[in-house]
């Protein structure tokens, strides 16, 4: 192999190699799951005679779309105040089912008091749903002595998203240990910035209650109204969830007058949208560099990879919507995410062990090349060639033009590789897709997701090209020939490279899995 080659891919591999270390350090985020979370807020106050159960239910946009359409008792495609009003107590009586307290051991029946039910404002035109229940539960005698109470928030057990446990007494002193007397979240409206990283997953108290204390005023948050009231409580505050869409894509979805320029330009801003989302980690483009580099890919292959990508991508971004219309209840959307990540990993750890194989295949070629070349050394030409065609020497150094054996590129792996890339859909986009469809426009909002697609595709195919350029630009560096003896390293290193990322990622998806 030439030294010129040798620059060509010696470089770049490196450059893979610490691609490949920003994505093991690159946090979970990605693809960040905001959107599709159901939180919890639970509120325990004991006074002597009374214990107050303040519980707030916020749910994001992806949920919150379903929900909606049990809502929408018309079927008019619209939830309408009257429809909340009317299913704020039905909804709340049947969340408390999930709802355990007990004294002493007996469970304590709880009376729902006042309720709320708000569709607030959420990313890309979608709206967010927060249900807000208030319970009472009447102590059979006054706090006299220790008495231990339990609460237990069963909901949704399945569901991802912030869990958290408040406490107070009113007129007694409670200590229960692993939650706060005081809410971080402000009853889930201002979320803290550590939400996606280290979220609270509060699920159960055990309260300890004795006699005596600070009186506090009645419980009555401005969310809630009392039941048999006309109206719905004043609207409250959509909580922010760290990581979750931003409202950036709110006015494609709300645009009125689609005029063709109105179309153009909301076009743009989605592809530019998809292109932002596909430079931040995620997508394989350290498995990308690394299988150009190992299988010495073209500006054609880097194209076709991008596009690959892409394709499966919006393919993903569909179907998951599908699911969220049809079975959103049935099946979470998010539950499919660790199970796609599984499937991706795995695809990549099998193109990473095919590359593998393949070098060995090739090592072994060139082993019974040399003893060919051995045997027959009597039969060389004139002028110092060996019978091998695509060998040559040049200042002392031999090496070949033509690709080594084992090296080559598969396009049915590549297209493997871009599957496996685009296989986790991006929640940006199917919030545009779904935005688009709440408004009554499925096809904008599918043009819309083929366009974020498109922008992804640019990026993506940008960077293999990118890549390939530069492998063309360092072949015409000067020959530094004491490097050749590593040449033979390289397609092993981005054949593991490839393979160390799969493990990664599969590893990866199976801790979000269990």
């Amino acid at each position: 192999m030439s030294p010129r080659l040798l620059l060509r891919r010696l470089p770049l591999a490196a450059l893979a190699a610490l691609a490949a270390a920003g994505l093991l350090a690159a946090p979970a985020s990605a693809h960040p799951l905001g959107n599709f979370t159901i939180n919890h807020y639970a509120e325990i106050r004991v006074g002597e005679r009374l214990v107050q159960l303040d519980v707030v239910i916020d749910m994001a946009e992806i949920p919150a779309f379903t929900e909606q359409q049990r809502l929408d008792a018309n079927h008019d495609g619209t939830v309408s105040s009257d429809e909340l009003a009317t299913a704020r107590q039905p909804s709340c009586l049947a969340l408390a089912p999930s709802l355990a307290l007990t004294v002493d051991g007996r469970p304590m029946a709880m009376q729902l008091r006042a309720a709320g039910l708000q569709l607030l404002p959420g990313a890309g035109g979608l709206k967010t749903l927060r249900t807000v229940c208030e319970l009472d539960a009447v102590l059979e005698s006054p706090v006299e002595g220790a008495v231990t109470l339990t609460f237990e928030d069963r909901s949704y057990p399945d569901r991802i998203g912030w869990r958290e446990i408040v406490v107070s007494g009113d007129g007694t002193t409670v200590a229960a240990p692993g939650t706060e007397s005081t809410s971080p979240s402000a009853r889930l409206t201002h979320y803290p910035t550590d939400l996606l990283a280290q979220p609270l997953d509060e699920r159960r108290a055990t309260i300890s209650t004795r006699p005596g204390g600070p009186v506090l005023p009645h419980l009555v948050p401005p969310d809630a109204q009392a039941l048999g009231a006309s109206t719905n409580p004043v609207a409250g505050v959509a909580g922010a969830v760290p990581g979750g869409v931003g409202d950036e894509l709110a006015s494609l979805i709300g645009t009125e007058d689609l005029s063709f320029i109105a179309i153009v330009i909301s076009m743009l801003i989605a592809a530019g949208l998809g292109a932002i989302h596909a430079i931040s980690p995620g997508h394989g483009k350290t498995v990308m560099a690394a299988y150009l580099v190992g299988t010495q890919g073209t500006a054609r292959h880097a194209v076709v990879l991008g596009l690959t990508v892409t394709a499966s991508h919006t393919l993903g971004v569909v179907g998951l919507a599908l699911l969220t219309l049809v079975a959103g209840d049935l099946l979470p959307p998010e539950r499919l995410y660790p199970v796609l990540g599984l499937a991706s990993g795995l695809i990549v750890v099998a193109l990473g062990t095919w590359l593998l194989v393949q070098r060995v295949r090739g090592l072994r070629a060139r082993a019974a090349h040399r003893t060919a070349r051995a045997h027959g050394a009597d039969h060389a030409h004139d002028d110092g060639h060996a019978s091998d065609p695509g060998l040559h020497r040049h200042g002392g150094v031999e090496h070949r033009h033509a690709p080594e054996p084992g090296t080559t590129l598969s396009w049915r792996s590549l297209f493997a590789l871009g599957f496996a890339g685009g296989l986790v859909p991006s929640a940006s986009a199917l919030i545009l897709l779904l935005g688009a469809i709440s408004a009554g426009r499925p096809a904008y909002g599918l043009a819309l997701a083929i366009a974020f697609g498109l922008g992804m595709a640019v990026v993506l195919s940008g960077i293999g090209l990118l890549v390939v350029r530069a492998g063309r630009l360092l072949d015409h560096a000067p020959s530094l020939g004491r490097l050749v003896r590593f040449a033979p390293a390289v397609p092993w290193i981005s054949a593991t490279a490839v393979m160390a990322a799969g493990i990664f990622l599969t590893s990866q998806a199976l801790v979000q899995r269990f």
